[in-house]
C-alpha cells in the first residue's frame, strides 16, 4: 500500500518584494527547485525566494482551485491572509506543514 500524498497551495516572496503563489505536494522541494532556478519562469529572475505561507488542502483538484483563488486576491488581502495564517476573512486553514 502507497503513502497518502498531500496536497498544497504555497505563497513565496521574491527577492524584488512581490508574491508568488503555487500548488505543490512537497513544499520544500518546491522551494528548493523554485531557488535552484527550476520551477516558475516568473521566479527565476527573482531569486532567492522565501516561503512565507503554506496551506494544505485535501487534493490536487482542491489545492489548483484554491492557488486560482488566492492568485486573483489583490497583493494586500495576500500579505493579510499571510499574516492570519488563514484566508483574508479571517478563516483558518488547517497547516499540517
Amino acid at each position: 500500500m502507497g503513502l497518502i500524498q498531500r496536497h498544497f497551495v504555497y505563497i513565496l516572496r521574491c527577492s524584488d518584494g512581490t508574491l508568488y503563489t503555487g500548488y505543490t505536494t512537497d513544499p520544500t522541494r518546491r522551494l528548493d527547485e523554485h531557488n535552484r532556478g527550476r520551477a516558475a519562469k516568473y521566479t527565476r529572475a527573482r531569486r532567492p525566494v522565501e516561503l512565507v505561507y503554506v496551506e494544505e488542502v485535501a487534493d490536487k483538484s482542491s489545492g489548483l482551485k484554491r492557488e486560482y483563488a488566492i492568485k486573483q486576491l489583490p497583493r494586500q488581502k495576500k500579505i493579510k491572509l499571510i499574516e492570519r495564517g488563514g484566508d483574508y476573512d479571517g478563516k483558518t486553514h488547517t497547516r499540517k506543514y
